[in-house]
């Protein structure tokens, strides 16, 4: 393997708790990458229907053969994302008589992903769990920082819990199979860590979305790279969400509520997201903090990445307000947003205006 393709380890630095992110090509079908972060001979693999035939077989031919194998096989879909769902992977586990030293592992993008971690936290009290990420938007994101759960109609990841992986495995070669639609919900989130934290990485998105929307190997590679840097910087400094992490969820707001109201599954998140930091952008202008011009520059970065910018016609003020309402960062019944001071720079306002918010849901293009 070229140098410049052997895989790369970044850590999320928590204590005893800390682990790797390893990124690089062929990490599935080699046991060196996750053999030391099981926790004993039980393994059971979670993935979904669209993954299995891709991924299943290769990732478990890369594993001791002297290990308890089993797997769960679940609907894809972001619809699919609920209690029932998990369910069935504690049912799988009961099943097989797994104890507290097993390890579940994570094989798909951000709802397999975010519903295997919700059911290690859970199971028995909590078992040790390995992400690996097949998508670009959990490979970047919901992989990295140990937000696990699941939607309810009246809100989305409204039911969950912190639990850390013990590793997270990004073998790049996944990406190979990856729907445009789906890679373009990815760069939604590569975007926003530019936009919140690092305006240099935001230049260099600029100057190569071409050649990560035509998945050229060393382009995506460095953005994984950098934005899995930020994100586990930030998840170090403020684990559990009380501070700094919130500004993660740049655009988060408005894009929850397109996924509530739309149907989860109907829009990408990355898709809603997109759409949401473009609006958190012309509040940010509203507010006096971007000037028109860095409105237009975000808007173009997210449009060149593939991403809606206009949200849906179905959906008037109200709609948006009677969800956004529910949001996990909202205190005391106001409604917080995380807002952009400059490009670069993140804050979050913590009592909007009513009628500048008001008037933005009334005013904001749909289509």
């Amino acid at each position: 393997m070229p140098p410049s393709q052997a895989p790369r380890t970044l850590t999320v630095e928590l204590g005893e708790r800390s682990y790797p992110i390893h990124v690089g090509p062929g990490l599935l079908g080699d046991s060196r990458w996750i053999q030391p972060y099981l926790a004993g001979r039980q393994v059971m693999v979670v993935t979904n229907e669209t993954i299995a035939p891709l991924y299943l077989d290769r990732f478990k031919q890369g594993l001791p053969s002297d290990l308890d194998v089993r797997e769960v096989v679940l609907p894809d879909g972001e619809h699919t994302k609920t209690l029932e769902s998990v369910a069935c992977i504690w049912d799988a586990l009961l099943a097989a008589g797994f104890n507290r030293r097993c390890t579940l592992v994570a094989l798909g993008g951000g709802v397999i992903g975010d519903m295997v971690g919700y059911a290690a936290a859970s199971y028995q009290r909590g078992v040790a769990f390995i992400q690996v990420p097949t998508t670009l938007l959990s490979q970047v994101d919901s992989s990295v920082g140990g937000k696990t759960g699941v939607n309810h109609p009246r809100g989305k990841n409204m039911i969950g819990a912190f639990w850390q992986p013990r590793a997270v495995l990004v073998d790049t070669d996944t990406l190979s199979s990856l729907p445009s639609r789906e890679l373009s919900a990815g760069l939604a989130e590569v975007i926003k860590y530019g936009l919140i934290r690092d305006v240099g990485f935001l230049e260099w998105l600029e100057a190569r979305m071409t050649s990560l929307r035509e998945l050229q190997t060393d382009a995506l590679r460095e953005a994984i790279l950098r934005s899995c840097a930020i994100k586990a910087e930030v998840v170090a400094a403020d684990e559990t969400e009380q501070g700094v992490r919130a500004l993660l969820n740049l655009g988060h707001t408005f894009g929850h509520a397109i996924e509530a109201h739309q149907g989860y599954g109907a829009w990408l998140h990355g898709e809603a997201v997109g759409v949401g930091m473009a609006m958190a952008a012309e509040m940010s202008r509203r507010l006096d903090w971007l000037a028109p011009s860095d409105v237009s520059r975000i808007r173009a970065v997210i449009d060149a990445a593939g991403l809606p910018l206009s949200a849906p016609a179905s959906m008037t003020s109200d709609d948006f307000l009677a969800v956004m309402r529910l949001d996990k960062k909202n205190i005391d019944s106001r409604i917080r947003l995380v807002l952009l001071q400059t490009v670069g720079c993140a804050y979050v306002e913590e009592a909007v205006p009513n009628a500048s918010l008001e008037g933005l849901l009334v005013d904001y293009p749909r289509i």
